[in-house]
């Protein structure tokens, strides 16, 4: 299978995924501010940095896992633009602390979940 096509049935895999969590874990009636902590995108950040290191070590140089997997369903799954959109948009909400609380949580926290997943869980990377 092309490796176009993989990257893109991964990827609209992704997506859908990373919808159904942010819907689940941030109900718009959350905050009666009218800006709710974006929990799903946080969830999914944090997620996807962790089953990135997991499959980055998991797929080693198997062509058809990395694009359908790290490029398709994780590219797809994470969401760091979402994570600009989300924390401009509380800023400009005069949210100050809590996007500083948010951005936070999301690098540390994935930076802390990909660095376990490589060094404890998956195997070593070739």
């Amino acid at each position: 299978m092309s490796t176009l096509v993989l990257v893109f049935l991964g990827g609209g895999l992704g997506s859908v995924l990373r919808l159904l969590v942010a819907q689940w874990l941030t109900p718009s009636e959350w905050d009666r501010a009218g800006v709710p902590f974006p929990f799903g995108t946080l969830a999914v950040n944090l997620a996807g940095c962790l089953l990135i290191g997991l499959a980055a070590g998991w797929c080693g140089r198997r062509d058809w896992t990395r694009s359908l997997l790290l490029i398709g369903v994780l590219g797809g799954f994470t969401t760091f633009s979402t994570f600009g959109l989300d924390t401009a948009r509380m800023i400009l909400a005069g949210h100050i602390g809590r996007a500083s609380v948010y951005v936070g949580l999301s690098v540390v926290g994935g930076l802390a979940a990909s660095v376990i997943a490589l060094r404890f869980i998956a195997p070593p990377m070739d």
